[in-house]
């Protein structure tokens, strides 16, 4: 596969994902500031914020409407939806020979709402619903119309490494703040029914945390992100290593899942803001070495992965 579609279909797989988590997250996050008066909303807005990466200056208080702003609608914010679906519009355009007519229908349809002012003139919990709405039609187009070939690995494996990094993030918020976050980021992920059903309604921030992290069944888990990653690195590789990994990605993303998996859980949650910014950097060098192995004379794109 040339890497020039091999690289598109990489970052649409992103791209789209990191616009539909963003959409997760300030849709849990706007509607609490909303609904519950005991939430300090300049903290919530700093933790988001914090979350994706975006600095706050000193002093500098954010209220909703600029945390919207920045996440949202932000066109030279590189952390906005705008920016994201923008740039899933354009990496799309550059593979549009490989892609399906409808799956590209259904990323160009996406983007077009953006510059029209469409979105922006929504009401923002129907505006992030239809971001979610959009990003489960581009995915569920490309399961049913692409083949299960090298293209379809490369779009998975974008999918997954920013799926590993986005839930990284919360979970390392959530383990900063009060007990209550962790129910607010399994509802960001999804997940809070699938959490309640697994643990019988058991609700601590023990179980919460070794969910969002550990769970083998859970799509959006980190290991669960972590171990479909490693399938795609393993499906593109055309034979398979005797001994040891030449694939610099696999190795760094096998051995951070081996890492939390074989571990104690005790371990893993004395530190989890620790471990969670150890596997942000773990995606980043993932990411670059995919790059360099597949995406020839191409400079890996660098969004921010530390905390603020």
């Amino acid at each position: 596969m040339l890497s020039r579609i091999a690289e598109s279909l990489f970052w649409i797989g992103r791209y789209v994902e990191r616009a539909e988590d963003t959409a997760r997250i300030l849709d849990v996050q706007t509607q609490l500031m909303v609904e519950d008066p005991t939430v300090d909303v300049r903290a919530t807005c700093d933790g988001v914020l914090a979350i994706m990466g975006v600095p706050v200056a000193a002093g500098e208080i954010v209220g909703p409407p600029d945390l919207l702003r920045r996440l949202a609608y932000d066109p030279t914010s590189p952390a906005s939806i705008h920016a994201t679906l923008r740039n899933a519009r354009e990496v799309a355009r550059r593979a549009r020979e490989t892609l399906s007519t409808s799956m590209w229908e259904a990323v160009n349809t996406t983007w077009r709402a953006i510059p029209s002012g469409r979105f922006e003139s929504m009401q923002p919990p129907v505006g992030l619903a239809w971001v979610r709405d959009r990003a489960a039609l581009i995915n569920g187009t490309a399961d049913a119309t692409m083949p299960r070939d090298q293209g379809w690995q490369f779009l998975m494996l974008g999918r997954s490494i920013e799926r590993a990094d986005m839930t990284a993030r919360l979970v390392a918020a959530a383990s900063l703040s009060t007990s209550s976050a962790w129910t607010t980021s399994l509802r960001a992920c999804g997940g809070y029914e699938s959490f309640l059903r697994t643990y019988r309604g058991l609700e601590t921030d023990r179980e919460a945390a070794e969910f969002l992290v550990l769970d083998r069944l859970f799509p959006r888990s980190v290991v669960f992100a972590l171990s479909r990653a490693e399938q795609c690195l393993e499906n593109l590789e055309s034979a398979g290593q005797r001994a040891g990994f030449q694939n610099e990605a696999q190795r760094l993303l096998g051995r951070t899942r081996a890492e939390l998996e074989y571990r104690a859980l005790s371990d893993v949650l004395t530190d989890l803001p620790h471990e969670m910014e150890r596997l942000q950097r773990t995606c980043a060098l993932a990411t670059d070495a995919v790059t360099r192995r597949y995406f020839a004379g191409s400079v890996a794109t660098v969004w921010n992965q530390g905390r603020g």
